[in-house]
């Protein structure tokens, strides 16, 4: 018999799955039946009667008990606790820690008097051993020695707090945000690539003080045009485009022929003049353009010193870096493909034809390991180039929240993701019917089951050159909104995750290397998330707009938060002038994502805006000004000036703001109605605006001296 409502309802919450949910409007929403059994079916426990109900709750039970040792345990070094360690009732057990230095230590044993449990017709009893405070921070092994053999599993000793902020709490910092690609020079193949960031990096930092810059994904996406051109929907989030690499600066460069020199020249001249374009970026031919550029300086042999630094590369990056340069060798082929073929293969890779694959294209596996190896180096270029310049963070990376469908790592780890569902997010003001981003989620027990590794392998690779990680969507990391196949984006469900160890993976992570960690933390949450982000030393994000008291007025500067990043704006929202004008607003009646008459939200929305513009005249910030160009350049001023005088640690200052820009990045819930991350970065007058001209850019330099005289300690 179907299980009744309550009784569905109270196993998806003991499994991690929220029954309802607060809206953006504050109102309590249910989740519908239908979509508790699909995320249950994704979980893999799916319920279709009272007895599956009993069934899965029963296995749950006995789950520890068939295992000797949890899978993990993540502690705070600041925090004991006791692992419990399951044998055959009577026999004897004993347990050691051997620590990442290679060292020893025993665990003493604690009384357990939980009975024991017959599974199987044996007696399975429960030991205790604790793991004392003040381990040292890493990943060690626990050993467990029993009457049957030695079993062993991870222990993660996580810092209580991340520290690598704590350098802004005497003396704040300022960074840009830009999208790199839209940001290009003369030298660029028509898109904004490493070199344009190292470049932009060193002007910023040495010209006018900045501390950071930060960027958008640079994760890889296919290895072929078309691209995706969302950068926030990648086929892995560990590794980096080719898109971004600037030929001319790999060294090989230096050893080509002057024939293959002049056909990269040719290559070049087909792409470059798109360096002043403003309607649009072309990727796709770009990224045509690169590869051949990267098939001529890969034919040139490496010295031996050179093959000595990318086999090191390629050890350090260890199978990972094998499996998706695989997955790039063989996507290559298959998109070379008829279509239906094509898309097949890439859905349906067996282990068989991975290894065949491995023979059969080990050039092309040779070539994608190849060309991470020269964004790495191109990348560590980067981040020295910022740290020369001044800055005290340099470049800030950005981490998506999810990958594609079809891709790298949905095939590299699969077995820690989640079928059947993708992630979105609920209705929101600026999304009132949802958003669907496409992409699988962590399933969390398998990703549990695998130590966290995968979690961990990409957080070393993404940090080695960032001076600081920003994570999109933070709250993810406490729970993501799972969307059944087939149904709308708003009648999904929340599905949590173990965010003790996830977050304390990710500070131990950045504390070993030196990076600052900044949580993109706007959107639903409950109340106590920022206030556990705050205690782990992880930065939140402020932007104005957002950013209201308890009584829904407009924060003042001193009530902002201290451990946070605080911006006037977000690359789904206008460039500031474009905001003020309320271009968002019609953007979205033009495309069909108002769900109230034009009229209504327009008036809704200028209301908003002058709520906190008016806080800036109390602060003495902005007068009441005729409108014009001169006008919004003074309330852009003028908004940033406010940010600087709160108490927040980093203020980030949108690229687009010090230019002019008012044409939005990306516009949430379409796709090719909009030309989404496809915008060149271009001045108030629709003229381009390369890297260079930043250097000498008197709207630049009058915002970033704003807010440098802002921040200044008093």
């Amino acid at each position: 018999m179907a299980p009744d409502s309550s009784a569905l309802r109270d196993l998806a919450r003991d499994l991690g799955v929220g029954t309802d949910y607060s809206g953006w409007d504050g109102t309590r929403r249910a989740v519908a039946d239908a979509t508790l059994h699909a995320v249950l079916a994704a979980l893999g426990t799916p319920v279709e009667t009272e007895e599956d109900i009993a069934r899965v709750r029963a296995e749950r039970e006995l789950a520890p008990w068939t295992r000797t040792l949890p899978p993990v345990t993540v502690l705070r070094q600041d925090r004991s606790t006791t692992v419990p360690v399951h044998v055959d009732h009577g026999t004897p057990v004993t347990t050691h820690l051997l620590l990442e230095d290679g060292s020893r230590r025993d665990l003493a044993q604690v009384e357990d008097f939980t009975a024991p449990v017959e599974i199987d017709g044996r007696l399975r009893g429960r030991a205790g051993f604790s793991l004392p405070e003040g381990l040292p921070l890493g990943w060690h092994r626990l050993v467990a020695d029993t009457a049957s053999g030695t079993e062993e599993a991870d222990v993660v000793v996580t810092p209580a707090r991340l520290t690598t902020h704590e350098q802004f709490l005497s003396r704040r910092g300022f960074g840009l945000q830009a999208q790199l690609y839209s940001v290009r020079s003369p030298r660029s193949w028509g898109i904004g690539d490493l070199a344009d960031m190292r470049d932009l990096a060193a002007i910023t930092g040495a010209r006018h003080g900045a501390d950071f810059l930060l960027v958008n994904p640079l994760h890889a996406s296919y290895p072929t045009p078309p691209m995706e051109p969302s950068p926030y929907l990648p086929v892995t989030r560990r590794f980096t485009s080719a898109l971004y690499l600037r030929p001319e600066d790999v060294p090989e460069y230096r050893e080509l022929t002057d024939i293959a020199r002049q056909r990269l020249a040719v290559l070049k001249r087909e792409v470059d003049g798109w360096n002043a374009r403003t309607d649009r970026l072309e990727r796709d031919d770009v990224l045509r353009a690169k590869l051949d550029a990267l098939e001529e300086l890969f034919a040139v042999p490496l010295t031996p010193a050179r093959r000595a630094l990318l086999e090191a590369y390629r050890e350090r990056e260890g199978q990972g870096l094998e499996d998706f340069a695989t997955w790039m060798a063989i996507a290559e082929r298959a998109r070379t493909s008829p279509e239906d073929a094509g898309s097949d293969l890439l859905e349906h890779l067996d282990e068989a034809a991975i290894q065949q694959s491995r023979h059969d294209l080990a050039d092309r596996i040779e070539f994608h390991i190849w060309t991470q190896w020269l964004l790495d180096e191109q990348m560590r270029g980067a981040q020295a180039a910022a740290r020369e310049a001044g800055m005290r963070i340099g470049i800030m990376h950005d981490l998506a929240v999810g990958v594609e469908q079809v891709g790298a790592d949905s095939w590299r780890l699969r077995g820690v993701l989640a079928d059947g569902v993708t992630v979105g997010a609920p209705a929101d003001q600026y999304n009132q019917q949802g958003q669907n981003w496409h992409q699988p989620p962590w399933h969390p027990q398998r990703l549990r089951d695998a130590s966290y590794r995968p979690w961990r392998d990409m957080l070393r690779t993404l940090m080695r050159h960032a001076g600081a990680l920003r994570i999109d969507h933070v709250l993810g990391l406490f729970r993501l909104w799972w969307i059944p196949e087939g149904v709308e984006a708003a009648e999904g469900a929340y599905v949590s995750y173990d965010h003790e160890a996830m977050i304390g993976i990710l500070a131990l992570e950045a504390e070993r290397s030196g990076t600052v960690v900044v949580g993109e933390d706007l959107g639903t949450f409950e109340p106590w998330v920022r206030d556990f982000l705050v205690g782990r030393g992880i930065l939140g994000t402020s932007i104005v707009w957002f950013e209201y008291d308890e009584e829904g007025r407009p924060l003042r500067a001193k009530d902002y938060r201290t451990l946070c990043m605080a911006s006037v704006g977000t690359h789904d929202l206008p460039p500031t002038a474009g905001y003020l004008a309320g271009d968002h607003v019609e953007l979205r009646h033009q495309l069909g994502l108002l769900e109230r008459e034009l009229e209504a939200e327009q008036l809704e929305d200028a209301a908003g805006r002058e709520q906190v513009l008016d806080v800036l005249r109390a602060e003495g910030l902005l007068e009441e000004t005729a409108p014009g160009q001169d006008a919004v350049e003074d309330t852009v001023i003028a908004l940033h000036r406010h940010l600087a005088s709160t108490p927040s640690v980093l203020l980030g200052v949108s690229l687009v703001d010090c230019v002019g820009e008012r044409r939005i990045q990306n516009q949430p819930g379409t796709d090719e109605e909009y030309p989404n991350w496809r915008i060149p970065l271009a001045d108030a007058a629709g003229e381009p605006v390369g890297v260079d001209d930043i250097a000498t850019d008197e709207r630049t330099a009058r915002l970033l001296a704003a807010v440098r005289e802002g921040i200044r300690p008093r």
